[in-house]
């Protein structure tokens, strides 16, 4: 049975729009993840970049204590909402910002060898055990908008452009090739990563090998992932080794409820205009793109099938919109659609755009309680644009 069809999201104690994280669900990755940073000897840590709902850390904390940091206010939200210092990577740090990013910060990776020249000293005075971002220009990632090694990448330093000795006060490397991948799109970066970067590798003291794992998806091989590790520890003990998935700790739970305000027709496709956003609230479904499911719903090709709607977004983007999707019934004006596994990537990319009434989010903890831990208004629209 598909996990979130156990739930009754049409209660009136959600409101419509809102985000709806499942404890249970979160519960359920959390403790797998931890589980493979067990058994196969590897650190991982939890990406702000996906999840940053600061209210639900004293669950994510129980199994996971350390994050990733890209900016300035993700270090200050790892150590002073989580608790932790931060693992930083930003492409660039700026003079104003590097020195409070260093106090909230354990481990800093710089994108290249000019910008850890101009911060080291900042670095060295809070005792940062620094990294630099090496690009294996090798990527399985099929998306470029997601390909961090696509040819003329910003990211990373090529072996070209390594010397022969690392700087000194450079203890790491970190690389970032997956989005959402494989343990074998890993194996095939490591073969690269090895192949290419051995002579680095036996210098420093710790490897990240960045976010992407899809762990906690159901088709993933985790004993595999497991072993591919081991088998790179065994390779390199010297090595400490870091992952820090983004999706894969709130993979497939949380919901994002909306509810029908009106249906149009036109050359024969019907869409469902909900009040949420694609633009504004599943950005990923532009982007990526990537079609969710809906509960009670099958994703389908033809947008004019028997009983098949797009869904449209609230905001006045032509392009706000996603299909196609049959139901078993004619959807009606006031009907909640529900999109499913949409809590990672989603409320931490939201926008304000339109001035569209932001989603509220809400928990429903393990006695199957609602616990609404924010509620936008207008206010808050006002003060971003101020």
């Amino acid at each position: 049975m598909n996990s979130f069809n156990k739930f009754d999201y049409k209660t009136t104690e959600i409101p419509s729009p809102c985000y709806v994280v499942e404890e249970e669900l979160l519960h359920r990755n959390l403790q797998l993840i931890k589980s493979v940073s067990e058994r196969s000897g590897a650190e991982i840590i939890m990406a702000f970049k996906a999840f940053a709902i600061w209210k639900l850390f004293d669950i994510t904390r129980q199994y996971i204590p350390h994050s990733t940091a890209s900016s300035l206010s993700e270090a200050r939200l790892a150590f002073e909402k989580l608790g932790s210092k931060a693992h930083t990577f930003a492409p660039v740090y700026k003079d104003s910002e590097i020195e409070t990013i260093a106090q909230c910060s354990s481990h800093i990776t710089f994108n290249s060898l000019a910008q850890y020249e101009r911060h080291k000293s900042v670095a060295e005075k809070y005792g940062i055990s620094c990294g630099v971002r090496i690009n294996p220009e090798y990527s399985d990632v099929e998306t470029d908008l997601y390909n961090p090694c696509a040819p003329g990448s910003r990211f990373g330093i090529i072996r070209d452009q390594l010397p022969e000795r690392l700087p000194e006060g450079i203890e790491g490397l970190h690389f970032h090739t997956l989005c959402e991948s494989t343990s074998y799109d890993l194996e095939n970066t490591l073969k690269v990563v090895e192949e290419r970067f051995a002579p680095w590798l036996a210098q420093v003291k710790w490897i990240n090998m960045g976010g992407g794992h899809l762990m906690t998806r159901k088709d993933y091989d985790t004993e595999h992932l497991i072993q591919l590790i081991k088998g790179f520890k065994a390779r390199h003990p010297h090595l400490h080794v870091i992952l820090e998935p983004g999706s894969a700790h709130v993979w497939r739970t949380g919901v994002l409820v909306s509810e029908i305000q009106d249906i149009v027709e036109n050359h024969g496709i019907r869409t469902a205009i909900v009040d949420v956003s694609f633009a504004c609230h599943m950005p990923d479904c532009l982007e990526m793109p990537y079609q969710p499911k809906i509960i009670g719903a099958k994703i389908i090709d033809e947008e004019n099938a028997q009983l098949s709607y797009r869904m449209g977004g609230n905001s006045c983007l032509s392009g706000d919109f996603v299909g196609s999707w049959q139901f078993d019934h004619e959807l009606q004006i006031g009907e909640r659609i529900v999109f499913e596994d949409m809590n990672h990537y989603t409320n931490v990319k939201t926008n304000m755009f339109n001035g569209i009434t932001h989603p509220s989010i809400a928990l429903r903890r393990l006695d199957g309680t609602i616990e609404i831990l924010r509620t936008y208004t207008y206010e808050d629209y006002l003060h971003r644009m101020c």
